[in-house]
């Protein structure tokens, strides 16, 4: 207690000692607590390693995550939009197509840009397939493909139109026989195209 000391001053000294002592422990306290937790957790800076074995630096982990989707999300901003809104009902068929040997048969879908349709088809033999577009505008027999495989018998996914214009498909029938093609197909399409050797096109509106 300060009234063992007989001398006021030394009691004084003694007070600020006391003080000075518990303000450095308490910046020592910190400083263990900024190294140990603060900086793991908030910067994901680790120089002892405790943080990671305490499992701190997953929050950091976490913010970084969300930092680079957030950056992946405005860098990629000029996309394709998140919502679509159509003035009418999405459409959906399912169509077979007959191939001798030989033959083709290209079926393709009128979208706008930015416009998605989802699809699945198989085939009873192997075909060779080219998923492409021809754009609205471009020279005649143009074409972009998105996709060649050959001697296959399915394929499914979806196509987001990167322009205005026509997007479908080429079947050819390399086999010695018949080959049935079924493709079923959903979105906002109005018209399909057919298109068959020595045949005019066929144009189907879809209501």
């Amino acid at each position: 207690m300060e009234a063992t000391y007989n001398n006021g001053n030394v009691a004084v000294v003694v007070a600020r000692e006391r003080i000075a002592l518990a303000a450095g422990a308490a910046l020592l306290v910190a400083g263990v607590i900024l190294v140990v937790a603060v900086l793991p957790a908030e910067y994901g800076i680790d120089p002892l390693g405790i943080g990671r074995r305490l499992g701190l630096t997953a929050m950091s982990d976490v913010a970084k995550q969300v930092e680079s989707l957030s950056a992946g999300r405005a860098a990629g901003g000029g996309g394709a939009p998140i919502l679509a809104p159509q003035d009418r009902p999405y459409q959906q068929e399912t169509v077979n197509f007959q191939l001798g040997p030989g033959q083709f048969i290209e079926y393709k879908y009128r979208l706008a840009k930015s416009e998605a349709l989802l699809y699945s088809w198989k085939a009873t033999g192997p075909v060779n397939v080219d998923l492409h577009a021809e754009p609205d505008g471009a020279p005649r027999g143009y074409a972009e493909s998105y996709e060649k495989k050959d001697r296959i018998t399915q394929g499914a996914g979806t196509l987001t139109a990167p322009f205005s214009g026509i997007h479908g498909w080429y079947w050819q029938n390399q086999g010695k026989s018949g080959v049935t093609v079924t493709l079923s197909s959903a979105g906002f399409y109005k018209i399909s195209h057919e298109f068959r050797e020595g045949e005019p096109a066929r144009n189907k509106i879809f209501q």
